[in-house]
């Protein structure tokens, strides 16, 4: 059992490894890098409000004390902004191995009706800022000759659904994004992916978990026959991030109870 668990570990473990995660105060993000730190990562936590980005590094620092857990608050959406905080990151601290871009945002508007300015600010936050943040990361990644970039697609990076038209179209976005990331970047050592989840209950999605006639038609709609947990997205990301997955790249993974394959 002994020689099993060092090659699990061997493949899966990120001990030693620091993985950066953006848009990480809470849900998706928050999960994703509390699984990361339990596989033995070292985690920087993002977002824009300091105040809260340190009370969700303090919570999370609490439940793993013996992990390593630091919070870096910077607005993904600005492109100087993200290149000085990488950069002094880097110097200051020491490499980042591996990047989250979890950051994003949800506006629910018939295509009709769609004010400008939030179609302006999806844009802004679900694809320039994978854009800016892989950018600033991967140039330091490059010179090492090696790094793991893991975008948060979504099933609406395949589907579509009424009243999300400019999200499903940033989702889209951010799947090409990450092929075009792998075409240019693997040659430098990276592998660059993506996770695409389907319908999990977050605060993003609470309007929805609240409405009866939406759940009921999700869970009718799901083979699986339910809403997401967020910890269900921990596994794929651990694969992404670990050497288990050094010949994947350009990939998302769809993590969706089968809704993106049945009709």
């Amino acid at each position: 059992m002994a020689g099993t668990t060092g090659f699990v570990e061997s493949l899966f473990g990120l001990a030693g490894r620091r993985a950066l995660v953006t848009g990480s105060s809470q849900g998706i993000g928050h999960a994703l890098a509390r699984g990361l730190a339990k596989s033995g990562a070292a985690v920087v936590l993002n977002g824009r409000d300091p105040k809260r980005l340190e009370e969700a590094r303090a919570a999370l620092q609490a439940e793993l004390p013996e992990a390593e857990i630091r919070a870096l608050p910077f607005d993904v959406t600005r492109h100087d902004e993200v290149r000085a905080a990488i950069d002094d990151f880097e110097a200051s601290v020491g490499p980042i191995d591996i990047l989250v871009n979890n950051a994003g945002m949800q506006h629910r508007t018939a295509l009709e009706d769609f004010p400008a300015d939030r179609f302006e600010a999806l844009l802004q936050t679900n694809i320039a800022s994978v854009f800016h943040v892989g950018q600033a990361v991967a140039r330091h990644m490059i010179r090492r000759g090696r790094g793991k970039i893991v975008n948060i697609c979504s099933v609406q990076t395949a589907l579509a659904r009424p009243g999300i038209a400019p999200y499903t179209a940033t989702k889209g976005a951010v799947g090409n994004l990450t092929k075009g990331m792998a075409t240019d970047w693997a040659r430098h050592g990276l592998q660059c992916n993506a996770i695409a989840p389907g319908y999990f209950d977050t605060p993003l999605n609470a309007a929805l978990v609240a409405d009866p006639d939406f759940s009921a038609w999700l869970e009718k709609r799901t083979p699986a026959g339910r809403w997401g947990l967020v910890d269900e997205l921990v596994g794929a990301c651990v694969f992404l991030s670990s050497d288990a997955s050094s010949f994947v790249n350009g990939h998302t993974l769809y993590v969706d109870g089968a809704i993106s394959v049945s009709l």
